[in-house]
């Protein structure tokens, strides 16, 4: 199985899925960090993806996207963004929304 088909099954398979540094539990980054809190603060269940446990997925999950940087958030098989974008989506209560719809 290819990386990107990989990617694609993953993003598929969890209604929410976060790739990010670290696990949930042991963030490695302080954006992997602060999108691990906005979800919880929404109550979100998610899957997550450690990128530095693979750098095939760490390199092809910016392919697969065409996004640049780690975290990534998807919610029900489509690109939601990075840190920044989760952080205002949260602020101004979408991101909440569209987790409740997912969940």
């Amino acid at each position: 199985m290819s990386v990107q088909n990989q990617i694609d099954e993953q993003v598929k398979s969890n209604k929410i899925m976060l790739y990010m540094k670290g696990t949930p539990q042991f963030p490695q980054c302080g954006f992997s960090g602060q999108a691990v809190q906005i979800l919880k603060a929404c109550g979100a269940e998610f899957g997550s993806f450690d990128v530095l446990s693979d750098p095939d997925v760490r390199q092809g999950i910016k392919e697969y996207s065409n996004w640049p940087t780690i975290p990534q958030l998807y919610i029900d098989g489509k690109f939601v963004g990075g840190a920044d974008i989760m952080t205002e989506l949260y602020q101004n209560g979408e991101l909440q929304k569209m987790v409740s719809a997912a969940n």
